[in-house]
């Protein structure tokens, strides 16, 4: 009998739907994530309306996965609530129900190739005739995707078809429920798509390969299953994202718990609309629809109940990012000012260490201690990972600034912190520099050219040089040896970078880079170069006396008005 079965088919039909399916969303995502991520965001004030919101967003984007790996994102920025997130997951539950519906009256009702091949045809063909970044281009990749969506589903049916014209269905063992359900749930987990092991199960009701209580049990445990999409994205993050994927996991759970118990209730609800013998595959979409409802009514009373245990579960542990501040009393001005300049001094630190992992440097050739974050946390951070703390970090330093200064300060007291907080804004703005030119290094020390391969070692060495330097000035005690050594830094600083355009402009001249070459190197030089002027800045605010640095910038002044004079010069 399983000769019958064209087992390519079926598989060639499995593959063209999760495809199709992968197609889909990215499509929709691209015309319309962003709104679907406002509303998400904006509509969800109140348990009924991030219900709805995760109904509504879930239908329409086919995934439940997406929406709840959505949720994640934003109850880890801060956007949604505990209480809301379950409520858009719970709502997210039923939407996904839609595609069960969409298949049981499209795939199994009508002839799919009148319509699919059509799709296919007319959606391939004009993305042929639009560029990639247009809107059009999206259009007609949604319209080939929701083609091949019901080609596979086509296929698999045709292969089940064939194959159930001599099934007896008397000869399947029964295995009980229960493992029914392990095997959706294990489907699921696979391959990471509800929608694709409801196809499955529809078409195998469909076949006659299974029976109707086989089916209910296989889209139960397919329900369960999709825990493992928001469990894996939760893996490593903050409390709140654990807290949201344990409640997606425990909503699931008991839901399909409720809906086992309940089994027997539930398909007699169904038969009373639907005949389950004329129209099994009708009545399993019904089915799912039911069983999905009746959680959220089972669950709604106690999502406030659910979100208070759930944050006893898993407390939130604030990592402490500064070393000074939070041992500081704001009140008192003068021990406030000497906190906050230790702590911008550290801000340093951490954004010089994040630099030198840009580039892949060996930190131990710099600092010869370690960082207060990877040494209290006692971790290592991925680059992002540090980003973010540093974002933190200097979040912390502005919000004690400004704690500092709503107290009664005199105007010397107030000049000198706002001096201060504008050093850590420049080593800020030196770290944003470096995280924009980051891929740019990588493709300097990947390139085939070795002239980029020689540029990147030099950019390497430049850093290491001028970080000597700056750790050298801040080791010095007296203030007139620091700023002579920051003006001789700042002006040796200016020096590699005249060095730099005239060896671009002979390799130019020797043919030794195209280009788009030059373009990237040119610009990476002066991002390199503004990033580390402003690291000189900002110990120029933090060391030097209100005189020195009234000089410096006057030095600056001045430097400025003669380098302008000998480009005038060599212009004529």
């Amino acid at each position: 009998m399983i000769e019958h079965l064209d087992v390519w088919k079926l598989l060639a039909g499995l593959g063209i739907f999760l495809f199709a399916m992968h197609l889909l969303e990215d499509s929709v995502k691209s015309l319309s994530g962003r709104a679907f991520r406002r509303m998400i965001a904006h509509y969800t004030g109140g348990r009924a309306r991030s219900i709805g919101s995760g109904v509504l967003v879930t239908a329409i984007l086919q995934s439940s996965s997406v929406v709840s790996l959505m949720v994640l994102a934003f109850v880890g920025a801060g956007i949604l609530t505990m209480e809301n997130a379950i409520g858009v997951i719970m709502g997210s539950n039923i939407g996904s129900t839609f595609t069960a519906w969409m298949m049981a009256f499209f795939g199994f009702k009508i002839n799919i190739e009148n319509f699919a091949l059509p799709l296919i045809g007319i959606g391939g063909a004009l993305m042929v005739a639009f560029g990639t970044t247009s809107r059009l281009f999206q259009v007609c990749r949604l319209l080939l995707g929701f083609g091949f969506l019901f080609l596979g589903l086509d296929f698999m049916k045709v292969s089940v078809e064939n194959f159930a014209q001599g099934f007896d269905l008397s000869r399947v063992p029964d295995y009980g429920i229960w493992v029914y359900l392990l095997v959706g749930t294990t489907m699921t987990a696979v391959m990471q798509s509800s929608f694709a092991s409801i196809a499955i199960v529809l078409t195998a009701l469909n076949g006659g390969l299974i029976t109707f209580d086989i089916g209910a049990a296989l889209v139960i445990g397919a329900n369960v299953g999709t825990t493992i999409t928001v469990l894996l994205g939760s893996i490593g993050g903050t409390p709140i994202k654990k807290r949201v994927a344990l409640s997606h996991l425990i909503f699931k759970l008991l839901t399909g718990v409720a809906a086992l118990a309940g089994l027997t209730a539930l398909v007699r609800i169904v038969t009373f609309f639907i005949d389950i013998h004329a129209n099994s595959v009708m009545a399993l979409a019904l089915f799912h629809t039911l069983f999905n409802m009746l959680g959220v009514l089972l669950f709604f009373p106690f999502i406030g109940l659910l979100s208070r245990s759930l944050v006893r579960f898993y407390p939130d542990r604030k990592a402490i990012l500064t070393v000074y501040i939070d041992k500081t009393p704001h009140e008192v001005a003068d021990a406030a000012t000497a906190a906050l300049k230790k702590e911008i001094h550290h801000l340093l630190e951490e954004c010089q260490l994040y630099i030198l992992r840009i580039l892949r440097i060996d930190e131990k050739l710099v600092f010869d201690h370690d960082l207060p974050f990877e040494m209290n946390l006692k971790k290592r951070f991925s680059l992002d990972d540090l980003y973010e703390n540093i974002k933190l970090l200097h979040g912390e330093i502005f919000a004690f600034y400004s704690r500092v200064q709503s107290q009664k300060l005199e105007e010397q007291e107030a000049k000198e912190l706002e001096r201060i907080i504008f050093a850590s804004r420049n080593i800020m703005n030196s770290i944003k520099n470096f995280k924009g030119i980051r891929h740019n290094f990588e493709d300097f020390d990947g390139a085939e050219n070795v002239y980029l391969n020689t540029q990147y070692k030099l950019f390497r060495r430049r850093l290491v040089e001028i970080y000597h330097d700056l750790n050298r000035i801040q080791k010095l005690e007296k203030s007139e040896e620091q700023y002579r050594e920051l003006l001789r830094t700042f002006v040796h600083l200016e020096e590699m970078d005249r060095k730099f355009i005239r060896d671009t402009m002979d390799a130019v001249s020797a043919q030794k880079i195209q280009d788009m070459e030059i373009a990237s190197l040119l610009l990476v030089n002066r991002l390199f170069t503004q990033a580390c002027r402003l690291q000189v800045f900002s110990l120029k605010d933090l060391l030097l006396t209100p005189k020195q640095i009234s000089d410096f910038d006057r030095a600056m002044d001045l430097k400025d008005i003669l380098d302008e004079e000998q480009a005038k010069s060599n212009d004529t």
